[in-house]
């Protein structure tokens, strides 16, 4: 079928609207109009490194199921739904609900540009498109899915709102609600206020945490502000971060989410940190310096976390319900784009100008 997609034509290239070629759908995949997509940092970080072109991204994709594969059981022509990482479903860390940690690998199932069979379901005049990002590539009118990645929502809720639970809000959320859980009266702090990390805030707020916002956009540090943060800190303004957190929290506080993925900001977060605190690392980096004693006699936990520990199909309903019961304001993120303005959202999100930018499509 024909369709149109935002596609990257060479790394590092704008996002351009192209006509493509999609195949019909195979036994296990599942074939979405997409009604919303959310541009996500990794979105626009990997396009400039992806070695595969051209390619369509997009993984925060929402809409509505207009075909099914013969194998797939769980959704249906005509449901509405929100749009995930995809996962293996049979391997022991998906069985006993850890999906982002599949022993297929996240890598090989969301970030190869391909099935894994190699194949790829885009094309145009007959010469291939790589996608399948994230078992979607959701900047599109079109997408092809997989049962793991798409999760049924009620139909009266909004796309524009649905699209980011697939992975931001998932992220964030989760990385509070299903990793640090924390106790009703503890400290948190967020390094990094984009949509992650107000994720994070609006979770920890809802569980009745104290929570400190670090982040050197004063935009940002304002909506940190109005989601119930009792602090945001900008880093330029202190000579010692982790010193002023501490004095914020009384001492330091109970848990630490990092965002940022650099070194310098996940040695702030150790030193705030109290004694036996944890942190979580959520921000995609390489490498990373730190004082391995301050760690030690500390007692300091780190955790790594990948999409928030969330299962999709049980943690985005969860998502949804918190939003319903006003406890999860995610409209207050949302800035809206028509499809064809892709590069501009694109553009304001790289800028810091907006926090989630979600393409609308009709």
């Amino acid at each position: 079928m024909r369709i149109q997609a935002a596609v990257v034509e060479s790394r590092g290239g704008p996002f351009t609207i192209r006509d493509l070629d999609l195949e019909e759908p195979r036994p296990d995949e599942v074939l979405v109009r997409i009604t919303a997509a959310g541009i996500c940092h990794t979105d626009l970080s990997t396009r400039a490194i992806w070695p595969r072109m051209p390619m369509v991204f997009g993984h925060e994709g929402a809409g509505v199921v207009e075909a099914v594969g013969k194998e797939v059981t769980t959704v249906a022509p005509g449901d509405t739904v929100c749009l995930s990482y995809r996962s293996c479903g049979t391997c022991g860390q998906c069985a006993s609900g850890r999906a982002a940690y599949c022993d297929v690998g996240i890598n090989a199932l969301n970030a190869t540009g391909a099935r894994t069979d190699g194949s790829t379901a885009l094309s145009r005049e007959g010469a291939p498109v790589y996608g399948n990002f994230f078992g979607q590539s959701s900047f599109a009118t079109y997408a092809l899915a997989y049962e793991s990645n798409t999760v049924k929502v009620p139909a009266d809720f909004s796309p524009a709102l649905a699209a980011p639970l697939g992975c931001g809000v998932q992220t964030g959320a989760g990385t509070v609600l299903n990793v640090l859980q924390p106790a009703a009266g503890s400290s948190l702090v967020v390094f990094g206020t984009g949509a992650v990390g107000l994720s994070a805030v609006m979770a920890a707020v809802a569980e009745d945490c104290a929570v400190v916002a670090v982040d050197p956009v004063a935009s940002r540090r304002s909506m940190a502000r109005d989601l119930g943060a009792v602090a945001a800190l900008d880093p330029a303004d202190a000579t010692d971060v982790a010193a002023a957190v501490r004095d914020v929290t009384s001492g330091g506080p109970h848990y630490a989410i990092d965002t940022t993925g650099q070194s310098a900001v996940i040695s702030q977060a150790i030193a705030a940190l109290r004694q036996r605190g944890t942190l979580a690392l959520v921000g995609i980096g390489r490498k990373a310096e730190f004082d391995i004693m301050t760690v030690m006699t500390k007692g300091i936990q780190l955790r790594g976390v990948i999409e928030g520990d969330a299962e999709p199909q049980q943690f985005i309903p969860q998502l949804i319900k918190l939003h319903e019961q006003g406890r999860l304001p995610i409209e207050k993120l949302v800035t809206e784009y028509p499809f064809s303005d892709i590069e501009e959202a694109a553009r304001a999100a790289a800028a810091g100008e907006v926090i989630k930018p979600v393409l609308t499509l009709s």
